[in-house]
């Protein structure tokens, strides 16, 4: 017999969404909570930043977006669609194949128009007190990196998240910390403006050099320290007078409206413990989590996360199914890779996989052939 719960929804941004439309599919009964007045989460440019740039104050309005006036994707469209409904089909006045913000916006609207999204959003709502079965998605803020010195210099300091526009820094000079898609971009367009920009990687490959075709941007290693003059130096030999640092460093993965007795904590920025990045095996399934994987195909990963989870609290997945290996080379190759050992040989994957055909098809002589 299929399940119908009612489900509690925490964000309509990409994965609020996704998930949704999955319990619904599933004829789950489904509110979603959401903080603004808008759907679309992060992808939501909003030119306001909080008042504390490095997030440290608890009292500080909170900001959810991150978006930048120049952002564009880094996967193209046709990497960003849900199933049913081809983001590549689409467009909202920017027709690029890695298009802006505005763009993934739009689709995500219209996404919730088409099923009807909009119609079981709660928005300018938060919840606290969890009653129902419910899936969460995650929220972020700021990491900020550790600066020997840091409390001495005098220059003013500041997150990417909140990054807006380049005209802020006209002639400054700033130093970015960060070696991901985020210092990547956001130097580039701080150069536009700048007069110099000066990005720290903690990569062990990062070493002082000029980068090709920026007459005002360059790369160092980590930071060593700042001091009290302005000076901020760095683990090359390098040092540099700056006016701004800016932590393109990460979020902390964060729950303020989460409360489970310590069953589900963050440790090292790991939300733990959580079954395939999913389900606190304590509370499964009436918690889950959408999106927490990182370098990955995000879309479709939110996609068959939110169909798995739907497919779950339905019955449809029976607990004494739990350990039965649909794919268990891909099992072994990770127990071998978290055992710091070879994989097995592929022969004697071989071999289990003809048996096994052999059992399933109940073909006769296996064993005296």
């Amino acid at each position: 017999m299929v399940e119908s719960h009612k489900v509690a929804v925490i964000g309509a941004g990409v994965a609020g969404l996704m998930v949704s439309r999955e319990l619904r599919n599933e004829v789950h009964r489904v509110v979603i909570f959401e903080k603004s007045d808008k759907l679309g989460g992060l992808w939501v440019y909003d030119l306001r930043v909080e008042s504390d740039e490095l997030g440290r104050d608890p009292t500080r309005e909170n900001i959810h977006s991150s978006v930048y006036r120049s952002l564009r994707t880094n996967v193209p469209r046709v990497l960003m669609s849900f199933s049913g409904f081809p983001f590549a089909d689409r467009e909202y006045g920017d027709p690029r194949r890695f298009p802006g913000h505005e763009e993934v916006l739009g689709y995500l609207n219209d996404f919730a128009a088409r099923y009807g999204i909009a119609e079981v959003t709660r928005f300018n709502s938060e919840m606290f007190l969890m009653l129902w079965s419910f899936v969460t998605v995650h929220c972020t803020v700021p990491r900020i990196a550790d600066i020997p010195g840091i409390e001495k210099w005098p220059g003013k300091q500041t997150h990417s998240h909140n990054y807006r526009v380049p005209e802020q820094f006209t002639n400054q000079v700033v130093v970015v910390i960060g070696n991901g898609a985020s210092a990547y971009y956001i130097s580039r367009d701080i150069s536009k403006a700048a007069k110099a920009v000066h990005v720290s990687s903690r990569s062990p490959e990062a070493k002082f050099s000029k980068l090709d075709h920026y007459h005002n941007l360059w790369q160092h290693s980590s930071i060593r320290d700042a001091k009290e003059d302005g000076t901020v130096e760095f683990e090359d030999g390098t040092s540099v007078q700056a006016s701004i640092i800016m932590h393109c460093s990460g979020y902390k993965h964060g729950f303020p409206f989460l409360n489970t007795n310590g069953i589900v904590n963050i440790d090292d920025n790991r939300v733990g413990l959580l079954y395939k990045h999913v389900f606190p095996p304590d509370l499964a399934p009436w918690l889950s989590f959408v999106g927490l994987p990182q370098k990955t195909l995000i879309f479709d990963m939110m996609e068959l996360q939110s169909k798995w989870i739907a497919r779950v609290l339905s019955g449809k997945r029976p607990k004494h199914l739990t350990h039965h290996l649909e794919n268990s080379e891909e099992y072994l190759d990770y127990l071998a890779a978290e055992a710091g050992v070879s994989a097995l040989e592929d022969w004697r994957k071989e071999i289990f996989r003809e048996i096994l055909k052999r059992i399933v098809n109940h073909i006769d002589g296996l064993r005296d052939e």
